[in-house]
């Protein structure tokens, strides 16, 4: 049977991108998305290998439902990556409220909803194994990047522990935690720090990090 890997906002960008090289490895591939017109493109575009489908990451109960899907098609569920995620830009004071707690429910509950929903298939797996995309804003201090600084502070938190709590499972909970790469989610963000550091990675280079982690099973950090 092959492995099969499930990406949540992979409709473009990183996620997409983290699609393509699976594909290509022979990987059956799972592209969920809130955007489901560019998901199911993407399917069509690398082959009958690929399928897709809409999620809401913040929503549980899509969690169910596509797992299941997901499953049913594929055989089992080997690779989890939670991928989607928001970010807003600018001074802690002038971002509106709703945007920091959109920032919290879509980049930490997303990755939880994901990581409870998504158990029971992982230990059912032959294989198994978690990726989360975190951020280099995890470790160091960032200015004009609050909610969404805090929100991977989570991720790495949530990361950490289930590696530890999981591994009674022989399933590895692993992540990424890049500077800034080359996506639509950087376009004419305000902030100090990447004016001041650039933006030099491209999201081929996360795909093959995230490939890496999963069949090098060796976390890195970059």
């Amino acid at each position: 049977m092959k492995h099969s890997i499930l990406i949540s906002g992979a409709a473009q960008g990183i996620g997409a991108e983290i699609a393509r090289v699976f594909y290509q490895r022979g990987y059956k591939v799972g592209i969920y998305d809130i955007n489901e017109s560019l998901a199911q493109n993407l399917a069509q575009e690398l082959g009958p290998n690929a399928c897709a489908g809409y999620l809401d990451v913040s929503d549980y109960s899509q969690w169910q439902h596509i797992l299941k899907e997901f499953t049913d098609w594929a055989g089992e569920l080997n690779i989890l990556v939670n991928n989607a995620g928001i970010l807003y830009s600018g001074a802690f004071e002038n971002i509106d409220i709703k945007s920091h707690q959109r920032t919290i429910n879509i980049n930490v509950n997303g990755v939880i909803n994901g990581c409870h929903a998504a158990l029971p298939y992982l230990k059912q797996a032959s294989f198994a194994r978690v990726i989360n995309l975190s951020s280099a804003s995890a470790i160091y201090r960032q200015a004009d990047l609050i909610s969404y600084s805090a929100s991977k502070f989570a991720v790495r938190g949530i990361t950490e522990g289930l590696d530890v709590e999981w591994k009674k499972y022989g399933i590895r909970v692993l992540d990424v935690m890049p500077l800034f790469v080359q996506t639509a989610m950087v376009n004419n963000m305000d902030a100090g720090s990447i004016q001041n550091m650039g933006v030099d990675l491209t999201p081929n280079d996360i795909a093959q990090q995230v490939l890496s982690l999963v069949e090098g099973f060796v976390a890195q950090t970059f």
